[in-house]
């Protein structure tokens, strides 16, 4: 990372067959099912809140006996920056007409869920930041702890703030802008793996 430190990074965010695992071994409370046709070892496990996701990092980390995190917002938009395209500058200066911006002047993002690696790959080998996944990280969108943050943010095509009890934005988890598509997540680490 620019600072210095070291961070290991999943290529893909974690699979339907990754997550059920832990789901099989009662760890996580939410089984994830894949559409006809989906293969779950290559489809991003999607419709987890955060306290989903957590149940998972604590599983993995405990069963590999490695300690894996989410990665934090800086981590995160550091590792898309070169497949994010930069937000347009504003068409008005006019604080109340930012919603006016960038109204229909924006390409859509991609909504469908498609398997791993089918979006951008970074230098480093990192698949899907751009995808339609949007991905937690551990930063509190209050600055609060994790322990009493209300809201995190998450990482994808624009970043977004989500409560951490959503699983579905389209009904209700994104206060402004177009919500994100599908909510999922990768694993880093600053150890080694061997």
């Amino acid at each position: 990372m620019s600072d210095g430190h070291v961070l290991h990074v999943q290529k893909y965010e974690v699979t339907v067959a990754e997550w059920n695992r832990c789901y099989t071994a009662g760890a996580c409370s939410l089984e994830v099912r894949v559409r006809p046709g989906m293969d779950p070892a290559a489809t991003p496990a999607t419709g987890l809140s955060y306290l989903d996701v957590k149940q998972y990092v604590d599983w993995v980390s405990a069963a590999s006996r490695h300690v894996f995190r989410l990665p934090t917002l800086a981590e995160w938009t550091e590792l898309a920056a070169e497949v994010i395209p930069p937000e347009p500058e504003p068409l008005f200066s006019d604080p109340s007409l930012t919603w006016a911006s960038a109204y229909l002047m924006e390409n859509p993002p991609q909504r469908a869920l498609r398997p791993s690696g089918a979006f951008q790959t970074t230098s480093s080998g990192i698949t899907d930041l751009d995808g339609s996944v949007w991905e937690w990280t551990q930063d509190c969108y209050t600055g609060a702890t994790p322990e009493s943050c209300p809201a995190f943010y998450l990482g994808g095509e624009h970043l977004s703030v989500m409560s951490l009890l959503i699983r579905d934005p389209a009904r209700g988890g994104c206060a402004a802008g177009l919500p994100p598509a599908h909510l999922g997540f990768r694993l880093v680490t600053e150890q080694p793996l061997s």
